[in-house]
């Protein structure tokens, strides 16, 4: 029978890595709720309109890349290939415009595209990011940038470069997508034949090809910066502004677009410095019209998402302190009731604790201990049962004591 192995892009995660991604988790909570930051749980599959709708058809996310299929029902549906449509679906669907304030959210979660596997980069995926809805300030868009860096910086990881553009608004994008294709299509029978679909579909993608020859035409191609109107660049400029104030260093890249079609206005991305081809750590921008076009109110938004495996491997060498383990071991099987006994106790009082039920005798149990990296081992023989005591071995040193169980929780508390 052939093995079963995990599908391809996806990966297990044990210790200790594991540690590394709780330690990120935990950070992740702390920080954002420092901002008014709410949680937020989405399904993982969504019905694929969605996407279609909200992220756009002519995207490489909706055309490529999405695990779409038919449920029992003949429904189509799509693995989550980002949260910012599924937030705001939810947000609509649940009404939370009118009972929550501020509308800040942050979630933490597995997504899914079906992208070539390469380091840091998988089929399913895990990503953390956050939404503020209803605040349409210029300001907003500054402090979520910041809340981006400062928490990268606070991760420790220093070697990261901030981009930053405007990809305008409906009242001027229309103007500037008319000279793109024009100017796209004095180039069209160089370009790839996904980027001549693009043109009269879509003439921002083109920025998103990964072709040799596709990107050196885009980087002669028109730039929205110059198309701007008026209410975009006023916006722009108070970003930039505000950032200053925030002692925030960015800079600014006219040609990023971000491969999602609901982006107004600021776009912002954070590249590595230390991951190679694949350095892109997170990236967000305001989607000023996403509310309304999925059937809510016409109402401002603005987030960002990052990718958790990209900064796990800037965590590599991080250190992530350990909660010390006791061992309770038994000199005869005989004793394993009181072993149970004393190991409920010990995790009532909140220390981890790990029992061996098949220990047959003191070696083989000293050497499980050494096997969970246990810091001390409680033993109980027959005259620790008698005289309502405990021998206490740490492994480092090997010293041995004996003291009273009712002893036992203070000495732990000085010791442990």
């Amino acid at each position: 029978m052939n093995e079963i192995k995990a599908p391809k892009g996806t990966r297990d995660i044990f210790a200790p890595e594991i540690q590394k991604w709780h330690y990120l988790e935990n950070a992740i909570h702390t920080y954002y709720k420092k901002f008014l930051y709410q949680e937020i749980r989405t399904p993982i599959f969504e019905h694929s309109e969605l996407f279609s709708r909200g992220i756009g058809s002519e995207t490489e996310v909706v055309q490529k890349e999405m695990y779409t299929f038919t449920d029992k029902s003949d429904r189509s549906l799509t693995l989550r290939p980002e949260n910012t449509a599924s937030v705001v679906r939810a947000a609509i669907e649940n009404n939370i415009f009118e009972t929550l304030a501020p509308l800040r959210f942050y979630y933490i979660g597995p997504m899914f595209r079906y992208d070539k596997p390469q380091k840091g980069r998988y089929r399913q995926f895990q990503q953390f990011g956050i939404e503020v809805f209803a605040d349409d300030s210029p300001q907003v868009d500054a402090e979520v940038i910041f809340a981006a860096v400062d928490f990268l910086k606070k991760l420790g990881i220093e070697a990261m470069q901030l981009d930053l553009n405007s990809v305008g608004c409906p009242q001027c994008r229309p103007g500037y997508l008319q000279v793109l294709r024009k100017a796209a299509r004095t180039e069209e029978s160089r370009l790839c034949a996904d980027c001549r679909r693009k043109i009269d579909g879509n003439p921002l993608r083109i920025f998103d090809c990964k072709l040799p020859a596709c990107a050196e035409i885009a980087g002669s191609l028109p730039l929205i910066s110059d198309h701007l109107c008026g209410e975009c660049r006023d916006h722009f400029a108070t970003v930039r502004e505000t950032l200053s104030w925030m002692n925030v260093s960015f800079q600014l890249n006219p040609r990023m677009v971000r491969g999602l079609d609901y982006y107004t206005k600021t776009a912002f991305e954070i590249t590595s410095g230390q991951l190679g081809a694949q350095n892109a750590l997170l990236g967000g921008g305001r989607y000023n019209n996403l509310i309304k076009e999925l059937g809510g109110p016409d109402m401002a938004g603005i987030g960002f998402a990052a990718g958790m495996e990209r900064i796990i491997l800037h965590l590599q060498h991080l250190e992530v302190p350990q909660a010390k383990i006791l061992f309770v071991a038994y000199q005869d099987p005989q004793w394993l009731a009181h072993a149970i006994q004393l190991a409920q106790v010990l995790r009532e009082e909140g220390f981890p604790v790990y029992l061996d039920y098949q220990g047959k005798n003191l070696k083989k149990q000293f050497k499980k201990a050494d096997r969970v990296a246990a810091a001390f081992t409680l033993i109980l023989a027959e005259d620790e049962i008698k005289n309502g005591s405990v021998s206490i071995k740490n492994m480092a040193t090997q010293e041995q004591i004996k003291i009273s169980l009712k002893e036992l929780n203070e000495w732990l508390k000085k010791n442990y």
